[in-house]
């Protein structure tokens, strides 16, 4: 591990043409020990003041480098939508311009900040059983450049939320009513699932393989809420067997270890978007 140290010290600086310029007390931003089994070299972590060389020529390369990479993964960054710079900026859907987002609409009303949209349930008859009714930027433009959004999603008795991921986004949900199994799976492949009831809230962290099942026997109904104006959705089933222009046959059949004739099977149970 880097440590960074912001010594303030007199040292030697040399001029092209090879004169001192004169010492100035500066504090240099020395990012030059890295936490191991043994200790650090002082000869690294010590400008001597009788030397010529500049104090930054003294860092091993290979040290410098390694805390340089730690210190651009550390630098603060923008980790959902990037912050507005003007109090609204309501889309403007039907601009040509094409940005990151969307451009602001010019003519502004209280209309622009309102969605009846979740009022009621959502229609769940279909394969999966659920529905997703979202206002987002697509459908609700005063988010545009919030940062927020919020959808309702409504299941049948069995429906599901099939394995899906927001790559832009992390989800929290609160269940209106009904009872559901959720659960999102990490990196390392770890589980982390749990059977919640109406009042209950759980949360699903950004861009993790997540999903929602139905355990009740009557209908349940979920509100979702995310960092993102726009979270974007994957469903893991959708994007490997029904993406446009297919997924080759024999990529699907190594990766899921089964029969070309399979993965045409499956493939013909989605239909591309």
């Amino acid at each position: 591990m880097c440590r960074f140290i912001f010594p303030s010290w007199t040292y030697p600086f040399r001029r092209p043409s090879g004169i001192y310029a004169k010492p100035t007390n500066t504090a240099l931003p020395l990012f030059v020990s890295i936490t191991s089994r043994r200790p650090a070299d002082s000869n690294l972590l010590v400008a001597s003041s009788s030397t010529e060389r500049p104090i930054m020529a003294r860092i091993h390369p290979y040290v410098a480098a390694a805390c340089a990479v730690v210190l651009v993964l550390a630098a603060p960054t923008v980790a959902v939508d990037p912050d507005m710079l003007q109090d609204v900026c309501v889309a403007d859907r039907a601009s040509p311009i094409k940005i990151n987002g969307f451009p602001c609409k010019a003519n502004v009303t209280a209309d622009d900040f309102f969605f009846a949209g979740l009022r009621n349930p959502g229609n769940t008859n279909n394969p999966a059983g659920s529905v997703v009714t979202a206002a987002n930027v697509e459908s609700f433009p005063g988010v545009n450049t919030l940062g927020v959004s919020i959808a309702r999603i409504d299941f049948a008795p069995g429906g599901q939320n099939p394995p899906h991921t927001h790559p832009r986004a992390t989800e929290i949900i609160f269940i209106l009513e009904g009872t559901l199994e959720v659960g999102f799976i990490t990196t390392a492949n770890k589980l982390f699932s749990k059977t919640i009831t109406k009042g209950d809230v759980f949360v699903f962290p950004r861009a993790h393989v997540h999903f929602q099942q139905n355990r009740g026997y009557g209908p349940a109904t979920i509100i979702s809420a995310f960092n993102s104006q726009l979270q974007g959705t994957q469903a893991i089933a959708m994007t490997l067997f029904g993406a446009t222009p297919p997924v080759s046959t024999d990529i699907l059949a190594k990766a899921f270890k089964i029969g070309n004739a399979k993965v045409d099977a499956i493939k013909g149970r989605f239909t591309p978007k």
